[in-house]
């Protein structure tokens, strides 16, 4: 009896990739894209606004495009606990697109300041959330999402009004987180164990700051496994919204 013929064993396909995430690679490379069209809605809806809208608190079109933004961020931050890439990123871009047409003298859209008060003011949304994402307190997707609303801000009305808003729509956004925390703790019901939580928090705040940075991540990340999830997004978004009214309908 004839041995049977055996299979070659398939050939091992070759990774050619050279250690580059492709997919991640395509996914950037459409971020340009997608900010020149967060710029396209701005341009028409200061058109549209022009036209239909009332002029007694200013062009609101480019605003209320930011809205729609951050609402969106967050309400996939509230569904998915992430703001994925090609949201915020295309903000941060899309801002600083702003402030290089004005720099350029173009009015597509009303701007008063240019390139380097957008990138400023992004800087400055990296900044103020920059301690609770080295503790891994909060997800990248959040502070990139407050970076995008820095770009767009500091290009709509320039470095020091800019800054001015982004400080205090933060300041109201972590009110709003504090009362979003708060109502968890009191429908889970678990008092001690948030308690513990929030000092344990403040603890790694300090190690932070008398420790290094190293130390800090390590000691939170001893009880990440344990943490009660809160979507960042959603209070960030109330801050933003909240004091923008505050700013431009409000005090006006």
């Amino acid at each position: 009896m004839a041995n049977p013929v055996l299979a070659a064993p398939a050939p091992t396909p070759v990774d050619d990739s050279l250690g580059i995430d492709r997919a991640f690679i395509v996914s950037m490379a459409r971020i340009p894209l997608l900010a020149a069209v967060w710029v396209g809605l701005a341009w028409v809806a200061q058109i549209a606004w022009a036209q239909f809208g009332s002029t007694e608190y200013g062009n609101l079109g480019p605003i209320i495009v930011l809205a729609c933004g951050m609402v969106l961020a967050a309400a996939i931050d509230g569904y998915a606990f992430k703001v994925p890439n090609w949201l915020t990123l295309s903000l941060v871009v899309s801002g600083w697109y702003l402030g290089i047409l004005n720099d350029l003298g173009y009015d597509w859209v009303p701007c008063v300041g240019g390139f380097g008060s957008a990138l400023l003011c992004t800087a400055l949304g990296f900044i103020l959330l920059f301690p609770m994402l080295f503790i891994q307190g909060m997800g990248q997707g959040d502070v990139k999402m407050q970076m995008g609303f820095g770009a767009w801000i500091g290009a709509l009305f320039g470095l020091g009004v800019g800054a001015s808003v982004i400080i205090w729509a933060f300041c109201l956004g972590a009110i709003v987180g504090g009362v979003f925390g708060i109502v968890m703790m009191f429908a889970r019901r678990q008092f001690g164990k948030n308690a513990e939580n929030f000092r344990a928090i403040m603890g790694d705040l300090q190690t932070l700051v008398t420790d290094g940075p190293t130390k800090a991540a390590a000691r939170a990340n001893t009880r990440r496994p344990a943490w009660i999830r809160l979507p960042y997004g959603v209070p960030l978004c109330i801050g933003f919204l909240g004091y923008l009214w505050y700013r431009i309908i409000l005090s006006a």
